[in-house]
């Protein structure tokens, strides 16, 4: 079996297309597709069913999955483990993370990680999305679901707390409700409802059976802009709207506890590269655990 077709087959897997694997590989498509036919030759057994969209793995293409990714993984721990020094901590890391943590909080943490590792590039994908790790889209995803499925490996990275907040140019135009049912009253920020991709973001009603959104955002940190334009009232994350004094708690009392978790796939865990950057995010979080904790009133 030509290693160079595994990587063939693993692009076409993970893009779905034979132009876009073409061109991630930087390759003819013409070449990607013969490379393909000749895999399927060798393997006795169709890999994809190729349609005028893109590709769908067969069962056949499936199982080869698997086991092409222990390969890949294979090598890649091979290169990792030669040289053993942090001169050999090089190379790209791409991590996955919801904007509130990805901007609000890592972005700015990340020279550090640099500054530590010169040759080590990091590929931050702030996006309220999920991420496959199976299909390579993210080496380390930072989730606010433990995974209960898939060949992962995953470890709680910090608990953080979601409030109710307003502007106070809006709270001094509107006042400030008393109860949950005062809401009724307000204008209302939060989510673009088809758009959740969890059930754990989609907490409104946690917070207030009858919430309704009059402006919806489809991220954490457009919500937190929304309220500090005076858009309404919010479901936020306390270790963003703590940045803005312009923000203020609205029914202080209430809110709810949401974790951030820390994903890999299992076969990427060992290279060196990946770990050096999970430690790095696991130890930021942990020296700023204040940040996502709410003090308790003296």
């Amino acid at each position: 079996m030509n290693w160079d077709d595994i990587r063939i087959f693993l692009a076409i897997a993970r893009e779905g297309q034979i132009l876009a694997a073409a061109r991630g590989l930087g390759v003819n498509h013409a070449t990607v597709a013969r490379r393909l036919s000749a895999l399927e030759d060798a393997m006795g057994a169709r890999l994809f069913v190729r349609r005028t969209n893109g590709c769908d793995l067969t069962a056949e293409g499936e199982a080869l999955l698997e086991r092409a990714e222990s390969m890949e993984s294979a090598a890649l721990n091979a290169q990792s483990a030669i040289g053993g020094t942090d001169a050999s901590i090089s190379g790209a890391v791409r991590v996955g993370a919801p904007d509130g943590f990805g901007v609000g909080f890592l972005a700015q943490r990340l020279g550090t990680l640099r500054a530590r590792h010169p040759a080590l590039t990091i590929q931050l994908v702030p996006v309220p999305r999920s991420f496959s790790l199976s299909r390579r889209e993210a080496d380390i995803a930072i989730t606010v679901a433990r995974p209960t499925e898939g060949r992962l490996v995953y470890r709680k990275l910090v608990d953080y707390r979601l409030g109710l907040y307003a502007s106070l140019d809006y709270v001094k135009q509107y006042g400030q409700p008393s109860t949950l049912a005062d809401l009724n009253e307000h204008s209302l920020v939060g989510h673009v409802e088809d758009l959740i991709f969890t059930p754990s973001l989609d907490y409104a009603g946690d917070i207030w059976k009858g919430w309704r959104s009059d402006i919806e955002v489809s991220s954490a940190l457009g919500q937190t802009e929304a309220v500090r334009g005076g858009g309404g009232i919010g479901i936020l994350h306390d270790f963003l709207a703590r940045q803005h004094t312009e923000l203020i708690p609205v029914l202080p009392d209430t809110g709810l506890d949401r974790s951030y978790w820390m994903v890999m796939h299992e076969d990427v865990r060992a290279i060196k590269r990946v770990s050096v950057v999970a430690d790095f995010i696991a130890e930021t979080v942990t020296s700023a655990r204040g940040n996502f904790v709410r003090s308790e009133p003296a």
